[in-house]
Order: C-alpha cells, then structure tokens, then sequence
C-alpha cells in the first residue's frame, strides 16, 4: 500500500509564497512519475505540475507556469510545490498523486495513487 502525505498548505495573502511537500511511504516504485493536482470549491481537479522519476522532465499547467516550481528528492521520497506570485484564483486543495508509467501526464486518471490534500487559501 502507497501512501502519500501533502503539507505545507495555509492561508498567505497575494503575490505571496507557499511551499507544498508531499512524502510517500509504504509501497514504492522507481521510475515513477508524480504530480500535483487542485480542486477549487465548485469545479472539477485540475492539473497543476508533473515531474518525471530523474526530475529532467517536468510539466505545467498554462495558468501556473513562471510561478510555480515543482521538484523531487527521491532519496527522501518527497516531491515539492514551490508556489510564487500567489493569485486569489489559486485558492483550492492541492493534492500530489502517483504515476507509476514513466510520462507527464495532466490526466488526473493515469494517477493511481493520491494524497489527502492540503488548503491553500489566497487572500487579495
């Protein structure tokens, strides 16, 4: 069994920064890919960031890309959502998810394996 623990998350106010981690334990795979997803009050998950097993090969949504950064420590099994430039608009829960196919996907069901979710709450 995989779990997957998301922290980090909090109320910061606009053009501010969070960092989100996310720790997997229990069941591993190498080569695996990991991403981060959101679902804001009222609308569907949506595609935040994906960053393959080396790290080499990552990948944004249009509405993040330039402020956030996502990264991994696999010898810490920990992926990292490093958020800048905050927007109200980035207000959601914020939830990392496991690929075991080496690929960026943005399709929230090629992801087997899903965290608890973390706030992330905007204010303007």
């Amino acid at each position: 069994q995989v779990q997957l623990v998301e922290s980090g998350g909090g109320l910061v106010q606009a053009g501010g920064s969070l960092r989100l981690s996310c720790a997997v334990s229990g069941r591993t795979f190498s080569g695996y890919t990991m991403g981060w997803f959101r679902q804001a009050p009222g609308k569907e998950r949506e595609f935040v960031a994906a960053i393959s097993w080396s790290g080499g090969g990552t990948r944004y949504a249009d509405s993040v890309k330039g402020r956030f950064t996502i990264s991994r420590d696999n010898a810490k099994n920990t992926v990292y959502l490093q958020m800048n430039s905050l927007k109200p608009e980035d207000t959601a829960v914020y939830y990392c998810a496991v690929d075991i196919r080496p690929r960026l996907s943005h399709d929230a069901q090629g992801y087997g394996y899903w965290g608890q979710g973390t706030q992330v709450t905007v204010s303007s």
